[in-house]
């Protein structure tokens, strides 16, 4: 069996108890990062082992994985983050699971845009969630589509692209477009900024910007 498992977006108290029950039971951990995981299972006395599983090695090892728990090993997935599977590695082991009729539970957890989106004080009862952005090859073809999108988006950023990001936007939507950007969700410094994207643009292009960034920007009206 596969548990799909959401961590903390920052805080580490926001974890369900059911879910350090789950990751206490199973016999093998995915992580994403394991020494940035292995701060939340130290925290919570979990002594299980761990694997690295990421962008960068899931397809080779999702083979293997597959038929290890087709012996019938249980296993958790999580990231460094949030959801596993929302723009993080989980996808192709969960459909490798279901090819080969491996149960596969998500637990509900942590994920960083809803909160985002739902102080942003934008329309939520209709929206989209893109993700990253395209760095290069389609980003023009995606803002242009993006532009005529009617529902609430809501994007992933780093900081380093974040400046960028807003100038492409105001370009393509227009500097009055209402935006939010909510910065180190969770945590100490936790900062949601709103207003119109050139408002926000030039608040961040006159400061140095840490953490992990969610842009969510209205709809064209």
């Amino acid at each position: 069996m596969l548990y799909i498992v959401p961590s903390p977006i920052g805080n580490l108290a926001d974890i369900t108890f059911r879910a350090i029950e789950v990751l206490k039971s199973v016999d093998l951990i995915l992580a994403e990062d394991t020494r940035t995981s292995g701060k939340l299972l130290r925290y919570y006395q979990i002594e299980k082992p761990t694997s690295a599983y990421h962008q960068h090695n899931e397809h080779k090892v999702v083979a293997h994985l597959t038929e290890q728990l087709m012996s019938g090993k249980t296993m958790a997935l999580i990231t460094d983050a949030g959801t596993p599977g929302v723009s993080d590695p989980a996808f192709l082991l969960v459909r490798e699971c279901i090819k080969n009729d491996i149960k596969v539970e998500c637990l509900p957890g942590a994920t960083a845009f809803v909160p985002a989106l739902v102080n942003s004080g934008l329309p939520m009862n209709s929206f989209c969630f893109e993700g990253f952005l395209p760095l290069k090859k389609g980003r023009q073809t995606f803002l242009k589509k993006m532009a005529e999108e009617e529902r609430t988006m809501v994007f992933y950023e780093s900081p380093m692209r974040l400046v960028k990001t807003l100038k492409d936007f105001i370009e393509y939507f227009g500097a009055e477009r209402l935006c939010s950007v909510s910065r180190e969700l969770t945590k100490i410094f936790e900062e949601n900024k709103r207003g119109t994207l050139q408002e926000v643009h030039d608040y961040f292009e006159a400061k140095t910007v840490k953490g992990e960034i969610v842009i969510v920007v209205g709809g064209k009206k």
